[in-house]
């Protein structure tokens, strides 16, 4: 099984302006190889590939204009071109939206896909270029063959590496499914999550709490001179709140979504599918909805459960989940502000939210062979790419 760790780095001052070239290359080889295939395709229709591209990088080194490029990895350089051609990919198959010429001031990323080693005994990690190797926080170890490693750096100007490990463990058998051992789960904004068994999780609102904060920082911001010190400074404190709020909200989903994986009386967990882009379009309830991040926790609980062998099962979107009665009465005339209705066929009073996660177990148990889902982190590291990472 491949698994992703995650270490913060801590480079001396050259070795952190060598990280800094490398960022800088990647980013420029993303942006021209960007630029070409728009011209490409703009001139006569052709789409450039990134072997094609690739085979251009030489001849530029060779040339006084490009020499810089020959100071970084030229492996590193080689996979934006790579990375740029899956997201070319993910854009024809419209699952993600064009991809975008990359700015030096959000976050910064190269990946190394080989020779990484890590020495935990001195607490260095080597990659090409970084032979004396660079510290980093020894938090925690593994065991396995490293594949590839991943160097991003945050708009606050810490760096991090995630390194993808082969850990040799087998995948644990997931067992069947049945009505004793499945929950669903229905998530919302004043609850986070409703669980079919009655409980109910309610929502931090991260962004919420700081709000007044990141409001006066950002006037601050917008208040200094362009291109100034000052601004500078103003930026990273903005960016650290952010990156407060981010971490904040990534605790506590993972550890919402290892207590519902490691719950011994739970074999399998079903959740609807969310349409959050067509949610986020209610601008009363936009900011609300960003802010629980739905898509980040149920990539957490989807690879959780192929890691601890526990069922995981979605049901469509359209499923009338909050308005169908225990009766099978669809109560059509619902709105957002009822939480609580009652059926005028049988008279029986619902709660909504665990309405709806008792509904969303029921047709996840009677859909066809209640298939689990494969999570998407799981085929991402079956292509070895490296992003998904980062996260436990």
């Amino acid at each position: 099984m491949i698994r992703a760790f995650k270490y913060q780095l801590f480079p001396t001052k050259e070795q952190e302006t060598l990280l800094n070239k490398h960022f800088g290359c990647s980013r420029f080889v993303w942006n021209w190889g960007l630029g070409e295939k728009m011209k490409a395709y703009q001139v006569d229709k052709t789409n450039l590939t990134r072997y094609q591209l690739q085979a251009k990088l030489p001849i530029m080194k060779k040339t006084e204009e490009f020499s810089w490029l020959k100071e970084v990895n030229s492996l590193a350089i080689q996979s934006k071109l790579e990375d740029l051609d899956k997201a070319y990919v993910a854009f024809y198959r419209k699952k993600s939206d064009f991809p975008k010429f990359k700015s030096k001031k959000n976050k910064q990323s190269f990946r190394v896909p080989q020779n990484t080693k890590v020495k935990f005994d001195e607490s260095k990690i080597i990659i090409p270029k970084f032979l004396e190797g660079i510290k980093f926080d020894n938090h925690r170890k593994f065991i396995g063959e490293v594949s590839s490693s991943y160097v991003t750096k945050t708009p606050t100007g810490k760096y991090h590496i995630s390194i993808l490990v082969e850990d040799n463990k087998i995948i644990p058998t997931k067992p069947q499914v049945n009505e004793k051992s499945t929950i669903g789960i229905d998530l919302g904004i004043s609850n986070f999550a409703t669980i079919s068994n009655g409980t109910k999780v309610v929502n931090p609102r991260f962004l919420k709490i700081k709000l007044d904060r990141l409001r006066r920082e950002s006037n601050k911001l917008s208040r200094n001179k362009k291109d100034s010190k000052n601004r500078d400074k103003q930026r990273i404190k903005l960016a650290k709140l952010h990156e407060q709020i981010t971490n904040s909200r990534k605790d506590f989903q993972h550890k919402l979504s290892y207590q519902l994986t490691h719950d011994k009386q739970v074999d399998t967990i079903v959740m609807e599918t969310l349409s959050i882009k067509q949610m986020s379009k209610n601008h009363s309830l936009a900011r609300h909805i960003q802010d629980c991040a739905w898509y980040q926790f149920q990539t957490l609980l989807k690879y959780k459960c192929d890691w601890y062998g526990k069922n995981f099962v979605q049901i469509g979107k359209y499923e009338p989940s909050s308005k169908l009665c225990s009766c099978g009465i669809i109560n059509h005339e619902l709105t957002l502000k009822d939480r609580n209705w009652t059926c005028k066929v049988c008279g029986v009073t619902h709660d909504r939210d665990i309405l709806a996660s008792n509904n969303i177990k029921q047709i996840g148990l009677v859909q066809p062979e209640s298939k689990p889902v494969e999570s998407d982190f799981s085929c991402s590291l079956k292509q070895e790419t490296a992003d998904s990472l980062g996260q436990r």
